[in-house]
């Protein structure tokens, strides 16, 4: 390593259960190469630094969502930023609103459970034979939810969100799109079920519309904006509840 390689100082908060009462930060000076992302830096300290360091990524390519942390105070993906744009001090935590399971890994069995809450899957009333061939879809109707269909579950946006950190059991930004982006495929007869769950508590009358989500978002989902949808699609469910009488058993 020549002097005049360039070098950054990275703190990161560390957090042993067996041995830390509270998270703490550790700084590791280290050269730097041109072109590195943040993840780049955290790979090199646990290779050549700190073996003992504890993260979580696996795609590099801005795809599977795992490297999501707290990058100088904001939720970033760390392998989509460049180190570039960072001073000459970078400091790096566990996403927030998460629990810590050692490091800068969290602990997603609870956002998982909220995934699966609002059903994201095709629901149908009844299945097609096989012979009937497949449920046909228009590029039209495609386009009406593939942007909520990109999220990469990331977490971020729990990361950001206001509500979250004052309402941990609140569904959520990313949970409620991908039930939207359900609700609203040309295929799925399911809406109605997924409206009852939005009319709970917690859901999506729960969101201040602080916008931080969509903020955050790397692949552009705008899940603010799915969230605001979902309202309204169920308050027009609840509405009509009112107005119309449930379906008869016969009808079906």
């Amino acid at each position: 390593m020549s002097d005049g390689q360039q070098k950054k100082t990275i703190v990161v908060t560390r957090f042993d259960p067996d041995q830390d009462e509270a998270p703490r930060e550790q700084s590791y000076e280290i050269p730097v190469q041109p072109g590195w992302k943040v993840l780049d830096a955290l790979n090199f300290i646990k290779d050549e630094v700190d073996a003992t360091l504890s993260h979580r990524w696996s795609c590099r390519m801005a795809v599977c969502g795992s490297c999501g942390m707290m990058v100088d105070g904001e939720p970033r993906l760390t392998c989509k930023d460049s180190l570039d744009q960072y001073g000459d001090t970078v400091r790096i935590a566990p996403l927030s609103n998460f629990p810590v399971i050692r490091d800068l890994v969290i602990e997603t069995d609870g956002f998982m459970e909220k995934l699966s809450d609002v059903k994201p899957w095709i629901i149908r009333a009844k299945e097609k034979a096989v012979e009937e061939g497949p449920v046909r879809q228009s590029p039209a109707e495609l386009e009406e939810f593939k942007q909520f269909s990109m999220c990469i579950n990331c977490m971020l946006c729990y990361s950001a969100c206001p509500v979250v950190a004052n309402e941990p059991e609140f569904l959520g930004p990313a949970a409620i799109a991908l039930g939207h982006r359900y609700s609203i495929d040309s295929r799925d007869e399911g809406a109605a079920e997924r409206n009852e769950i939005f009319l709970g508590e917690g859901t999506v009358f729960s969101c201040s519309f602080a916008n931080e989500c969509s903020e955050v978002c790397p692949k552009h989902v705008d899940p603010a904006a799915a969230v605001n949808q979902a309202k309204f699609n169920a308050a027009i469910h609840w509405a009509t509840r009112l107005v119309l009488p449930p379906p008869t058993k016969g009808d079906e």
